[in-house]
């Protein structure tokens, strides 16, 4: 596979397995995360499966990560 870079249609990741929280709504408002070969994350919009990934680091995904653990982005959900 070549390299991922941001916006890559998802559909064009073929060798990555896509995941939703358990959390996710019924009616498929969620977003999907895959590991990519290079250890990065790609996300995905699950209601448009074809449409652009959002490609992040190892770094970058960790500390969003984190920073969702601690609580940091709670006010979005207020």
């Amino acid at each position: 596979m070549h390299q991922a870079k941001n916006g890559t249609p998802a559909s064009s990741l073929r060798e990555v397995e896509w995941h939703k929280s358990d959390l996710s709504n019924p009616s498929g408002n969620c977003v999907e995360l895959a590991r990519l070969p290079d250890g990065g994350v790609a996300v995905r919009n699950s209601r448009h499966p074809h449409g652009p990934a959002l490609i992040y680091t190892p770094a970058e995904i960790s500390a969003f990560v984190q920073g969702a653990k601690r609580g940091d982005f709670d006010y979005l959900t207020d």
